[in-house]
């Protein structure tokens, strides 16, 4: 009788001890972005098209009027991070040309439009090109510093970035702060960078500006993720949908949390199906590849592969997906080459350090494992301390033998299981 009492409390403590775990592990509730799921309408979106119409009528009547395209090319730049329709993003650039040819690219604002829109695309050589113009113009210089800072930061320009950020400095301006604590992410710091994310959204908040509130805190979700702080990370994304009930980002935000740090593959994937309603871009479709590889379903984890790659050729998104193919196409000895090919133009576009990780990780997944480890040590190593690179960054001094190197890596891997998500648990322990 004393033994069956004992086996009864010890199933009952360890019924107990996994509902404390699980309960510990549960951060989101359905009933918190419910109501953000299947809305009919985005009224945003809506705006934006009412303003198209009525500028693009008022350019039919009177087609001297340039200025008129200006309006237009913003609100086709809004419809496209609405909707992810890349076509919305080429028709703001077609409209912006067409305004900076007929000022002679003398007019800075329409110049500086043109070189977002380009970075937007991944073009950043023509950015830059168009940045210098409108700095050598002079008009609105701050501005357009601030312009050049993404710039570089988007080429690895890393001292001319940080020259720009000199430039502007001013602890009272948004703009200011949050290049900031983009510099100081780029450098590792990471407290720091969420210290000056915070106080950028305190200024949003105080000004009620809902723009600036919107894009604090979003990227206060992404970041407070990267710190392991996923409680905060997940109210910072409920808080964006509370200002813009269509935030795609923040559901696919809430989404990841769903999938890392839960492991609820099915919720994950119910979100991710309400976002591809009204927001449809190809990384979706590599996120339920994911989740489907995480589940080991491999008839899945192609599909939506297969189903990216469609959508690819569908679309021409030029540059913009580069990185993802490399990813993918290094993964399989048959396609290996083709994602050096890949990487070699991405080092053309933008030769930062993590693009020559793309370029380390395409030679070594051909076997060509010291001319990776020589790209690591020259263009990689102290440079970025992104999760993904850092573990490319150990597999590379693994196939060298470089075993010492290996254990500092692995060490800060494991406290970035939930950036890289549940499909690399193992292959961190196996480092």
């Amino acid at each position: 009788m004393k033994t069956i009492k004992i086996a009864v409390l010890l199933v009952f403590t360890l019924i107990f001890l996994f509902s404390c775990t699980n309960t510990e592990k549960k951060i989101t509730k359905t009933s918190d972005y419910e109501k953000y799921l299947n809305l009919k309408e985005n009224k945003s979106l809506d705006f934006a098209n009412k303003e198209i119409d009525f500028w693009q009528k008022k350019f039919d009547a009177a087609p001297n009027q340039i200025s008129y395209l200006s309006p237009i090319a913003a609100n086709y730049t809004t419809c496209f991070v609405h909707t992810g329709n890349i076509n919305d993003l080429y028709k703001a650039e077609a409209l912006l040309v067409l305004s900076n040819q007929t000022y002679s690219y003398s007019k800075v604002s329409t110049i500086r439009a043109l070189a977002r829109n380009y970075i937007s695309q991944h073009r950043f050589k023509e950015a830059l090109l168009l940045a210098n113009k409108a700095l050598a113009i002079g008009e609105g210089k701050k501005e357009t510093q601030k312009l050049l800072f993404d710039v570089q930061m988007e080429m690895g320009n890393y001292d001319e970035a940080k020259k720009n950020l000199s430039a502007i400095k001013d602890m009272n301006d948004f703009d200011y702060l949050i290049r900031l604590a983009k510099w100081n992410d780029h450098i590792g710091d990471l407290d720091t960078a969420i210290g000056f994310m915070e106080t950028a959204r305190d200024i949003a908040d105080k000004y009620e500006n809902k723009a600036l509130q919107i894009w604090s805190y979003s990227n206060l979700g992404d970041f407070y993720g990267h710190a392991g702080r996923i409680k905060q990370s997940y109210e910072s994304y409920l808080k964006t949908l509370e200002l813009d009930p269509n935030d795609a980002y923040a559901l696919k935000g809430i989404a990841w949390i769903a999938f890392s740090y839960e492991r609820n593959t099915a919720e994950a994937n119910r979100i991710i199906d309400a976002i591809l309603k009204t927001h449809k871009t190809p990384d979706f479709y590599l996120l339920k590849s994911q989740i489907a590889q995480y589940e080991g379903n491999k008839a899945k984890e192609k599909q939506y592969k297969d189903a990216y790659f469609k959508m690819l050729n569908e679309y021409n998104y030029g540059a913009m997906y580069n990185k993802y193919n490399v990813l993918v196409y290094a993964d399989t000895k048959s396609t290996a080459q083709k994602a050096l090919e890949i990487a070699k133009i991405e080092i053309e576009h933008r030769p930062t350090p993590d693009s020559y990780d793309l370029l380390a990780w395409s030679y070594y997944n051909l076997g060509e494992n010291k001319k990776a480890l020589e790209i690591a040590q020259t263009h990689i190593v102290g440079k970025t301390f992104e999760p993904n690179v850092q573990y490319h960054l150990a597999m590379i001094y693994k196939s060298n033998n470089f075993i010492a190197e290996i254990k500092p890596i692995k060490e800060e891997l494991s406290k970035s299981s939930f950036e890289l998500g549940p499909n690399f648990d193992n292959k961190i322990k196996q480092l």
